[in-house]
């Protein structure tokens, strides 16, 4: 009874260390997500560095980018703005043996505002003046993290929806006016203190897995925000909309990358049972 019990304890030690094993890269990839100075670098320098890692059969990492079209509604004249967006990103599976997962991750460049807004008033008659016949572009940026229920299809699609939170990291208008070439003249308006530092609402999409989910992932989102972008008090808050149409790479989650690691488990498993024997 006693060797049996040791035995247990002993097997239940050795799932405790890989667990922890498996969430110390995930914890440093996080810090190091948020912290970075250059965030597109760093995102492919984590996801080269702790993808073998982090993948299991119930967990896919990898790098998650392409272009976004965004813009504001409930304001006169805005057009949409082109973008490109970044981040990292986590499918976890719910349950085994089914197609139900959870999409998450982080989207540190993600920019988002609109294009063609109205002028307004920046407090300098010369100013005024200058761009009195000109337009605004709202340039705004978050980091933002997804959180969308995802079910995989039979033909490979899969459908997702879910909240997405953001935190505004940058907010800038600028003033655009055409002199002799077009947009030749612009002007700075920092407006982070005008506007709401959290924004929240809805994503929905669909998408493709290629190579039978361990490939390429194409797809396209679509996010309304519930969030007025500008503070109370302030005429036409407007609320952010976005159309992303991105890519996924998985990194460390083909065949071989899993054989490898199914390998590697064995031999550990192997040489904990040879100490459990010896003990």
């Amino acid at each position: 009874m006693m060797i049996l019990n040791k035995g247990c304890c002993a097997g239940q030690t050795v799932k405790s260390r890989n667990l922890f094993k498996r969430l110390i890269p995930a914890l440093i990839a996080f810090v190091l997500t948020l912290t970075a100075v250059t965030p597109a670098r760093s995102q492919v320098v984590i996801a080269l560095l702790f993808g073998d890692k982090l993948n299991t059969p119930s967990l896919k990492f990898g790098l998650d980018g392409g272009i976004n079209l965004a813009t504001l509604t409930n304001i006169d004249k805005s057009s949409f703005t082109t973008g490109f967006n970044l981040g990292l990103y986590f499918d976890i599976l719910l349950k085994q043996n089914t197609n139900w997962y959870i999409h998450t991750g982080v989207l540190l460049k993600s920019p988002m505002g609109g294009d063609k807004l109205s002028t307004y008033s920046l407090a300098d008659p010369a100013l005024d003046t200058m761009f009195l016949s000109g337009h605004v572009q709202r340039q705004l940026r978050y980091i933002n993290l997804p959180i969308l229920i995802r079910y995989k299809l039979k033909c490979q699609f899969f459908i997702e929806a879910g909240p997405m939170f953001g935190v505004l990291t940058k907010a800038t208008d600028v003033f655009y006016n055409t002199i002799s070439d077009e947009n030749d003249v612009s002007y700075k308006n920092n407006i982070y203190k005008k506007c709401n530092w959290f924004d929240v609402g809805a994503m929905g999409g669909i998408g493709y897995h290629f190579m039978k989910g361990t490939g390429l992932n194409l797809g396209v989102r679509y996010y309304y925000g519930f969030t007025h972008v500008l503070a109370k008090g302030v005429s036409n808050p407007g609320q952010n909309n976005s159309l992303y149409v991105y890519l996924s790479i998985p990194i460390g989650a083909g065949e071989k990358s899993q054989a490898k690691a199914a390998e590697k488990a064995k031999e550990k498993a192997a040489k904990q049972q040879e100490k459990n024997m010896n003990k």
